[in-house]
């Protein structure tokens, strides 16, 4: 089977973005890291080009291809959280340094990668065939930024 990863694009950021990533995840290391050759278009020789990283055994590349591209909210990356302590450990660790809240769960990190970080519980809030309460949990989730488990859940039982 291909191994699928995702490619990351930076302006100049790729290597302390991962340092970032690995130091929030457990199961996360830098790996490889190539640097711009001399000869090479531009003015970047010697700095970083590309770094191989995973974050909680998943790979991943960062390449600081220049500033031409930006992130946007259209890819996002999804943490499963199982509490509402886990849930502000990664909240508040990836909005460090000058990263923004955005609404239901969403962020901005300080490199302008997007992240929802969601309660496990939510999705089976949300399926429940009773579709009042599922309707409530919605709502609720609707009016806030960071996500809050114990309202989530009051709100499916009305």
């Amino acid at each position: 089977m291909p191994k699928l990863a995702p490619c990351l694009w930076f302006d100049r950021d790729a290597e302390a973005a991962a340092n970032f990533y690995c130091a929030i995840f457990p199961n996360s290391k830098v790996g490889a890291i190539a640097r711009y050759p001399e000869g090479f278009p531009g003015d970047r020789a010697g700095e970083v080009m590309t770094v191989e990283f995973e974050l909680d055994g998943k790979p991943f590349t960062g390449l600081n291809g220049g500033p031409d591209f930006k992130f946007s909210e259209a890819v996002s990356f999804q943490i499963d959280v199982q509490d509402q302590a886990e849930l502000d450990r990664y909240w508040d660790a990836l909005l460090a340094d000058g990263g923004a809240e955005s609404v239901c769960g969403w962020l901005k990190d300080r490199f302008g990668l997007s992240w929802q970080v969601v309660p496990t519980q939510l999705g089976k809030l949300m399926a429940s065939p009773d579709r009042e309460a599922a309707g409530r949990v919605a709502a609720a989730m609707m009016k806030m930024v960071k996500l809050d488990i114990a309202k989530l859940e009051a709100a499916a039982k009305g």
